[in-house]
């Protein structure tokens, strides 16, 4: 059996910062008054991207299943940062837009999200980042 230890695998290393960067943006976005969470960020970036998108689109595009994204959405909706239209040829789905106090956080909670990356880059080379990305990428590909 090969040597197999959790604190070197790659997988193990990926998952823990992936999961410090979540926990360091919330709480940076919750420090300065925004009580957003990385999910809820995620899909309000989607949305700042491109409007209109289904609940199942969304849910793609932020790698979270579709109940999770509902009761998100929910969450959005009640604070009054997206709302939702029936989608004119699917009457069982609905697209979900911003309204204007969701369209005003992006340029709230984007400065603040540069921060904690940059902060997370500290002591790494563009080179770095940019090899970093490319081979996560990679990883990521494999899989397909």
């Amino acid at each position: 059996m090969a040597h197999f230890t959790l604190d070197e695998s790659l997988g193990y290393i990926i998952n823990r910062t992936a999961l410090r960067l979540k926990q360091e943006l919330y709480q940076t976005f919750k420090t300065n008054g925004y009580n957003i969470t990385p999910e809820q960020w995620a899909v309000l970036n989607r949305l700042w991207e491109q409007e209109g998108l289904s609940q199942v689109e969304l849910a793609d595009k932020t790698f979270k299943d579709k109940p999770n994204v509902t009761r998100m959405l929910d969450v959005l909706e009640k604070r009054n940062f997206i709302f939702r239209q029936r989608d004119e040829t699917d009457r069982r789905a609905f697209k979900v837009y911003l309204t204007e106090d969701g369209k005003r956080l992006k340029e709230k909670l984007i400065p603040l999200a540069i921060k904690v990356l940059e902060r997370g880059q500290e002591n790494l080379t563009n080179e770095d980042i940019e090899y970093l990305r490319i081979k996560l990428n990679t990883i990521y590909n494999n899989f397909d």
